[in-house]
């Protein structure tokens, strides 16, 4: 592992990285707990904290022009952003409702499209992630 590219990448995938990685283990911790408690509401809120900072830094993840296919710099990869932003309020929708399946549905399904999906497709070739992983 490789941690030089995260080192000087620009703030933005800094802040991106840190909080992603915060809410993957947030979120593992949150799954394999009691629902319901006061506990899981405390770290629940702050989840959503989390998911809404990674949201709103990858729009500030752009690629450059010509490294690839992207519309005005936003890659296929920024889709998630638009499953965060509609699946965040979506969760507390349902909650407000005591609509426990709905919420317990949105939230597995962030956190599995938004957080495990979407940071397996970082380690793709010629994303800073395959470097700091993989190498080169």
């Amino acid at each position: 592992m490789n941690l030089a590219p995260i080192l000087v990448a620009p703030i933005q995938i800094q802040i991106h990285l840190v909080s992603a990685v915060a809410a993957f283990l947030l979120g593992a911790v949150i799954l394999l707990n009691r629902k319901g408690t006061r506990f899981h509401k405390m770290l629940g809120w702050t989840y959503v904290l989390l998911m809404t900072v990674v949201a709103v830094s990858a729009v500030f993840i752009r690629r450059p022009e010509g490294a690839g296919w992207s519309v005005n710099g936003y890659t296929p990869i920024h889709l998630f952003v638009v499953l965060t932003a509609v699946s965040l309020p979506l969760a507390l929708f349902h909650i407000r409702r005591g609509n426990v399946k709905g919420h317990a549905g949105s939230m597995i399904g962030l956190f599995v499209g938004g957080l495990v999906i979407a940071g397996a497709l970082t380690l793709l070739p010629g994303r800073i992630m395959h470097a700091v992983v993989f190498g080169g």
